[in-house]
């Protein structure tokens, strides 16, 4: 009897003991949580980050805090700090985030698990520290030939922006190997005996929009063209070009500036393939527009004839699926022919020029590095 009677005073004591563990440690510690990293970043790349941390408690406690990155965004070692603390504490973590695919995501925030110091008993709260991550597509070098840069950029900044085609003559010089043969000065030639070539004095294109027509090709081409149109935004800012990129939602604003680089690749991260038809926005006028497409339908061809209206020139860059290589892509066997739209877009290729509408198609194991080449 007095055996049942002690070992029932132990376990009432005992579970005293618990309640009021369980009672003082129903709060959470004071803490507070930052991230210290860019806002953005090229997909492939890496980015610093550094999670610091404070921790205040009166009791002893246990704790760990979990701060899992969205999906796709992986970190060198997973942020997790885990410990027994009394009074204050400051740590910090500092890691690096590989960006695998592009896109906006949301990085809620971390979770503080705590428990007293035997661990009987374990709480959770959610740490709010919102922060989104912008991943931009990553661009990859571009070998353009002498018929598209023109697109890009008709030459170095002068006095005059945005002439249709510039062929001004600036000066004749003498033939160098490698120079257009349409470039020859015949008078010139004839009268000093010695071939000569004109140097037009070139300007500049008033802006560059770069159109996306997703309605076909589905994922695959819809990660190619994103590609593609941040390379030629690099591409463009590099010629020191005001650049826009558009799509069925319209055109982001026109720019040099830091702001409209950002809304360019930031449209470009979150594009996802749509069967809507193509509908270009209206072009600035005495502009370039690029229209990249897997398979251009009649409507987009309609809709380059409208917009060439007030362009300065435009070019459909056919991308069927399967008949080019990505950088870094070795050549393969082709058992299919292109798809009939393009078949048909090269067809109609000559009457589009005419109309000053260039045509490029990437055929079978041509590298999107030399577009057009």
């Amino acid at each position: 009897m007095n055996l049942l009677l002690t070992a029932l005073i132990w376990l009432a004591v005992l579970g005293l003991l618990a309640a009021l563990l369980w009672w003082a440690y129903r709060q959470p510690p004071r803490v507070s949580l930052a991230r210290e990293v860019p806002q953005g970043g090229f997909q492939g790349t890496r980015l610093p980050l550094t999670v610091r941390l404070e921790l205040h408690s009166r009791l002893p406690i246990r704790y760990l805090i979990e701060d899992p990155t969205p999906r796709t965004v992986v970190p060198d070692t997973p942020v997790r700090l885990a410990g027994e603390l009394l009074g204050p504490l400051t740590q910090q973590v500092r890691t690096s985030l590989t960006l695998n695919s592009r896109g906006v995501y949301d990085w809620p925030g971390a979770t503080l698990h705590w428990a007293d110091p035997l661990g009987l008993f374990w709480r959770s709260v959610p740490l709010a520290a919102p922060q989104r991550l912008e991943v931009f597509p990553g661009p990859h070098g571009l070998r353009l030939p002498d018929l598209l840069r023109p697109l890009l950029s008709e030459g170095g900044l002068s006095r005059r922006l945005g002439l249709d085609d510039p062929i001004s003559l600036r000066s004749v010089r003498e033939y160098v190997s490698g120079d257009p043969p349409g470039r020859i000065h015949w008078r010139s030639s004839a009268c000093t005996g010695t071939l000569s070539v004109r140097e037009p004095e070139r300007t500049a294109a008033s802006s560059v929009t770069v159109y996306l027509d997703v309605s076909s090709g589905g994922s695959v081409f819809a990660e190619s063209a994103v590609r593609l149109a941040a390379s030629l935004v690099q591409e463009a800012l590099t010629l020191e070009l005001p650049v826009s990129v558009a799509t069925n939602a319209g055109a982001t604003p026109t720019g040099r500036h830091a702001e409209a680089h950002h809304a360019a690749l930031l449209r470009l991260a979150q594009l996802q393939p749509d069967p809507a038809p193509p509908v270009i926005p209206p072009i600035r006028s005495g502009g370039n527009l690029i229209i990249l497409s897997a398979s251009p339908a009649p409507a987009l061809i309609a809709g380059a004839m409208r917009a060439r209206a007030t362009a300065s020139r435009v070019a459909i860059v056919a991308v069927p699926e399967g008949f080019y290589l990505e950088p870094g892509e070795k050549p393969r066997r082709q058992w299919v022919a292109a798809p009939d739209s393009v078949k048909n877009l090269e067809r109609q290729a000559g009457v589009l020029a005419g109309a000053g509408i260039l045509v490029f198609v990437l055929r079978g194991n041509q590298s999107v590095l030399r577009l057009g080449g």
